[in-house]
């Protein structure tokens, strides 16, 4: 199924890999911008070719009837964002009671344009003593773009602006979303 998907996109529609998929049992992968329900396809994709699971995490509602199963097989599991509960630390316990956990979120929290990102990444990548890894589904120059893992720092402003900086000239699916 992957080496489908990986010519698919690569080969047929012409798309190309810029960076390397990181080889990390142990990461946060923060994928911007997420315009469009396609995203989540490109999101499957392991362009490594070494077929690793990547977890997710997204809306409770996604996961009702008909394609609940669908998201929990691709390695989904839904978060409700309705209560008040403490997610950073839930995740990260997670990534401490597994040897290997590549977790897959848009701070974004949803496919509209936003002026600010959620913060929840960073302080899982905190917690957990993870790096994050920045991918970019740049549609504008067909490119799948990695950046290299960076633990975050005491500095969160700093770690902001070299997030933003990964990110930008980057075009959606949606380029208006961006």
């Amino acid at each position: 199924m992957q080496s489908l998907a990986r010519f698919i996109y690569f080969k047929i529609l012409g798309w190309k890999l810029v960076g390397s998929f990181p080889d990390l049992d142990k990461c946060i992968f923060i994928v911007v911008p997420h315009t469009s329900w396609v995203d989540f396809f490109f999101g499957t994709i392991d362009p490594s070719g070494l077929q690793r699971a990547n977890q997710f995490h997204c809306k409770k509602s996604l996961f009702k009837f008909p394609f609940g199963w669908y998201f929990r097989w691709m390695g989904g599991a839904p978060i409700d964002r309705s209560k008040n509960s403490d997610t950073v630390s839930a995740i990260a316990k997670i990534f401490n009671e597994r040897k290997e956990f590549r977790l897959a979120l848009s701070p974004e929290g949803t496919r509209k344009k936003v002026t600010q990102w959620k913060t929840g990444f960073y302080y899982i990548a905190k917690a957990a003593n993870v790096p994050i890894v920045m991918v970019a589904f740049d549609y504008g120059k067909k490119e799948i773009k990695f950046s290299e893992p960076h633990f975050p720092t005491d500095n969160k402003e700093d770690d902001f602006k070299t997030y933003m900086s990964f990110f930008k000239g980057v075009v959606g699916k949606v380029p208006a979303y961006s």
